[in-house]
Parts: structure tokens; C-alpha cells; sequence
């Protein structure tokens, strides 16, 4: 969070100085003026008393930030936020970031120029450091993703616990040579393959790196990945694949090349989604009751807008369940 060191710094001015120009102060020249607007522009720095004026402005409306709207994790996750905060006389605002840090840093400014009360961050590409400075202009807290390092409330599941359910239940089936895919480098990611290799090394087994296949997210990537393991002479027999597109791809794939699935390849997907049971055959996966995350979130979120909550350093951890179907 920058002070008005760092905006004298920027504007190549003394301390004393800004302070007089963010206080109207009379003796000061047009061109210092200018450089501390500018200074204080690039910054992104309000002054504690425009900063407290500004967060007292109620617009009734929250901001959720996703990675791809495409997925329907997002499509059921907003859907219960929506409903919510519906209920309370709110508005919901989405904003698809599509995997961009800079984009993500551009929805920010809805919360500077408090056209939002608050902002969920449901997917976040950057780290906390890059959006600690935005809270002096609203609320933030975090749901489904999350960074560590942050000092506000973060509603979510325990990935590790997910992604080593799904590859334990592999193992309970037999299976010693098992896959893994994950999406990018986001804490349910990074979590969840945590959690794949904790169960892999319980059970006395080497991971493969050939196995393991990163930034992988949707349908088309799910047959892309089966015909890569396909093409191997040493393959494995099963997957956890993190996700129920790339499941749901994967399985396809499996298919149209003549597999029997699970005989030939067992699968495991995560989220629950409608695709799990629309599949033939209906696919194993983790249910991480989606609803419940949306609207615990946006309850979170509105009881410390309206000062019924603070917002500090929290994990609300919610369940996640395996729903073990013929897939596996």
C-alpha cells in the first residue's frame, strides 16, 4: 500500500510538499501541483480522508472476478452468488479475466472508482502484494482461490484433502500407475496436485513426470492428453484429471479409440458437474458442492460491507465429498 513517501518519491518532491498539495494548500506552484496528481495517479494512492469518503458510498453492488467463464464450475458458482445477493437488494457484476493478470488488475479499478462495494476474487492471477493496495477502496476477500499471504477472508475447500481422495480411490482400485492433469499455478491447482502426490508416495510409488500434465483445462484438452497416453509404451492405467471437462474429454477421447473405460483406463474428474452423469459411462468425481461455495462467499462478503463481519485472515473451509460412479 503506497503512503505519501512513496508519491513524493515518484513526484521527485519533499514530503511537506504533497502534503500541501493534497491539503489545497495556497503557496504551492501549478507545475508541483501537477506532478503530484500525476505522481499520485500512477500510484493509484487516495488520500485516507478521500479513501474513507469513498468507502462510506454504498453502490449496492459486488464485483466477482473468473478465470473462464466457459466452465461450468463458474456458471453454477456465480449463479448461487447472484441469487444471494439478489436476496439482499445487491447486484452482481462478473468479470471474466480470462487467465490475464494484467485484465484482473483492470477490474480493480472498479473498486477504486467505487462503481462496487467489493470484489470476490473466484480465480485470482495475481498475487496478493498486487491486490493488498486495493483494499483501502472496498472490501476483498477471496472464494474457491486463494493466496496464502493474504490478510482477508478466503471461502474455500481443501484441495489437498480433494486431490488425494480422488488418487487414494484410484489406488483402493489397484491401480499403481496413475496420471495426473491440473490447470495453471493457481492455488487449487498447485493444492490439488499436492494432494495426488501425498496419496502416490503413501503408497510407496514414484511419481512419473510423464504422467503429469499442467495447464490442461477443458474438453479438447482432456483428448488431446488421452492421445498422448495413448501413444506411450509405458502408460498408465487411471487418472485424476482435476477437472470434469478434462475428464469428460478424456473419456470421449478414450472411446471413439476403441478403450473400454475403466477396464482399459479408470477416470476421476472434480466438481460435479452435469456432464459427470450425462456421460457413458456416468464418471467418478469430487463434488465440492459448488452452490455452497457461491453463497457462502457472497454471504461472507455482504455481512462485512455492511459492518456485520470483519475481514481478516480467515479460512472458512467448506466440505468436498467423492461421488464414486462407473467410470471407475
Amino acid at each position: 500500500m503506497y503512503t505519501i513517501k512513496d508519491v513524493a518519491l515518484k513526484a521527485g518532491l519533499s514530503q511537506a510538499t504533497v502534503s500541501r498539495v493534497i491539503n489545497n494548500h495556497p503557496y504551492v506552484s501549478e507545475d508541483k501541483k501537477q506532478a503530484v496528481q500525476r505522481a499520485m495517479e500512477e500510484l493509484g494512492y487516495v488520500p485516507n480522508s478521500s479513501a474513507r469518503r469513498l468507502r462510506n458510498i454504498k453502490t449496492k453492488k459486488v464485483a466477482v472476478l473468473i478465470s473462464r467463464i466457459v466452465n461450468p464450475f463458474f456458471s453454477q458458482l456465480v449463479d448461487a452468488m447472484e441469487q444471494k445477493a439478489a436476496k439482499h437488494g445487491y447486484q452482481l457484476i462478473l468479470c471474466n479475466t480470462r487467465i490475464n493478470p494484467e485484465k484482473e488488475l483492470e477490474y480493480f479499478e472498479l473498486l477504486q472508482s467505487k462503481q462496487v462495494d467489493g470484489i470476490i476474487l473466484a480465480a485470482a492471477e495475481n498475487k496478493w502484494e498486487a491486490i493488498a493496495p486495493f483494499t483501502r477502496y472496498g472490501t476483498v476477500i477471496y472464494c474457491n482461490e486463494y493466496d496464502p499471504d493474504a490478510t482477508v477472508t478466503r471461502v474455500r475447500l481443501d484441495q489437498v484433502e480433494g486431490g488425494y481422495i480422488g488418487t487414494k480411490h484410484l489406488l483402493d482400485k489397484g491401480h499403481r500407475k496413475i496420471g495426473y492433469c491440473q490447470g495453471n499455478d493457481s492455488s487449487v491447482s498447485v493444492n490439488r496436485r499436492k494432494g495426488y502426490l501425498k496419496a502416490i508416495t503413501e503408497a510407496g510409488i514414484e511419481p512419473n513426470p510423464e504422467w503429469m500434465f499442467k495447464d490442461i483445462f477443458t474438453i479438447k484438452d482432456g483428448r488431446d492428453i488421452f492421445r498422448r497416453i495413448a501413444a506411450m509404451e509405458d502408460r498408465p492405467t487411471a487418472f485424476f484429471t482435476g477437472s470434469d471437462e478434462v475428464a469428460a474429454g478424456m473419456i470421449k477421447e478414450a472411446q471413439l479409440n476403441g478403450w473400454c473405460v475403466p477396464d482399459d483406463l479408470a477416470v476421476v474428474g472434480f466438481d460435479d458437474q452435469p456432464i459427470a452423469t450425462l456421460m457413458d459411462p456416468q464418471f467418478t468425481t469430487i463434488n465440492q458442492f459448488t452452490s455452497d461455495i457461491g453463497e457462502k462467499a457472497m454471504e461472507v462478503m455482504l455481512e462485512i460491507i455492511e459492518g456485520k463481519r470483519e475481514n481478516r485472515a480467515e479460512d472458512i473451509l467448506l466440505p468436498l465429498k467423492l461421488i464414486e460412479r462407473q467410470s471407475t
